[in-house]
């Protein structure tokens, strides 16, 4: 039987911090892995959750299973997180998942469950694993557009031309903020108006909040998604805690839904359970223990503020030092756009085969279109990354 599977194409992001891994050069820098790294080079594990891990330690008694769609409490902590009070309560509905993967996955198969059938768009460029996961349950996929190659902002123009053509009761895949691969963001203005359109064309949309507190600030990335959840009947959220809360390896994420009316929420919950039971019965629980215990203790939630904070504001310089070394490189401010952009990555808009010189030449490693974790660039580091880029030709 298993002499009949056909070879499958590897993760290319994956594969690129392989290479890595295997490249000797000391002066190697990595820009492509999608985690947050400290000035030096490591990604550390919060102190706020350090001090909920040690309390846990301590206190737990028990390793038995959670509901089928995991803990209560964590379920509400991350509402209150995510979209605080823009939605009544009983009309949401919810499932830890494994980490915000596990959220996208499952909130696809939940829409397989009600046979309707709709096309799935998402953003172009988006987020790899959005495509190959909803190819992979054989959903009906499209791209609006988002980027500007060249201007590196939102073409915001083409996406409300696009978005405008889509079918009734599509479902329309929205980055909360911190777009991935991009770094360029809806401002608020603009948020309101694919509000108003995606209403108008009776369309569904489906949020993916993975980077919450990286850009703007907790509450201010959260603004899109309580706009639509205070606006839509329908609505689909997946949320991440990997990255915000730094628990990766724990696979911590959560489905959200939104519905017309809680009797709609009851069954959607039900079918949450059901779609849990199929792929691993009960999530994983011990990540999202430690995310409620940071949420809902004063303490350890001032704290977690503060250090993602840093981590914010961390990224902001960073973009800003960038910004600046290569303005004296190029001289030109043709990479301000660096400092518009919001969240972990930003694209410089490069051909694959700049990258690979960066790669070949300088030891410099990043997505093949052009996606680098600004997390990377480290003061040390920056002027050398503005001397390659531009060598290469970008």
């Amino acid at each position: 039987m298993l002499t009949s599977l056909k070879k499958q194409p590897a993760d290319r992001i994956i594969g690129l911090s392989a290479l890595y891994n295997a490249d000797p050069r000391q002066e190697k820098i990595d820009l492509g892995v999608g985690v947050y790294k400290d000035a030096h080079g490591n990604t550390p594990i919060m102190r706020s959750i350090k001090k909920a891990e040690s309390h846990l330690w301590k206190t737990e008694s028990t390793k038995t299973y959670t509901s089928m769609t995991g803990d209560s409490g964590f379920h509400n902590a991350m509402a209150d997180l995510v979209l605080a009070d823009s939605v009544d309560r009983d009309r949401l509905s919810f499932c830890a998942t494994p980490g915000g993967t596990g959220a996208i996955h499952h909130v696809l198969e939940l829409v397989k469950l009600t046979e309707s059938n709709p096309k799935i768009w998402f953003s172009d460029p988006t987020w790899g694993n959005h495509l190959t996961i909803a190819k992979h349950l054989k959903m009906a996929v499209g791209k609006y557009s988002y980027f500007n190659n060249e201007t590196r902002a939102v073409d915001f123009e083409a996406m409300v031309s696009d978005l405008s053509k889509i079918s009734n009761g599509d479902i329309v895949v929205l980055h909360g903020c911190c777009h991935n691969p991009t770094g360029a963001n809806l401002n608020n203005e603009q948020w309101n108006i694919i509000a108003d359109l995606l209403l108008e064309k009776d369309a569904i949309p489906f949020i993916d909040i993975a980077y919450q507190g990286f850009g703007e600030g907790i509450e201010e990335d959260a603004f899109g998604t309580r706009l639509l959840a205070s606006k839509f009947p329908e609505m689909f959220i997946a949320a991440s805690c990997s990255k915000n809360f730094g628990i990766y390896r724990e696979r911590c994420g959560i489905v959200i839904t939104v519905s017309k009316n809680p009797d709609i929420s009851s069954i959607t919950q039900g079918n949450l359970s059901y779609v849990n039971r199929q792929n691993f019965s009960f999530p994983p629980d011990h990540g999202a223990r430690l995310v409620t215990m940071v949420l809902t203790d004063p303490d350890l939630r001032a704290d977690w503020v503060s250090e993602l904070e840093q981590v914010r504001v961390g990224m902001l310089d960073a973009r800003t030092h960038l910004a600046e070394a290569l303005r004296k490189e190029c001289n030109s401010n043709r990479f301000d756009f660096l400092e518009h952009h919001r969240g972990m990555f930003s694209r410089l808009g490069a051909t694959e085969e700049q990258v690979n010189k960066l790669r070949d030449k300088f030891g410099i490693y990043m997505v093949f279109d052009s996606r680098l974790n600004i997390a990377g660039v480290t003061l040390d580091k920056v002027n050398t990354i503005a001397k390659a880029v531009i060598e290469v030709g970008i």
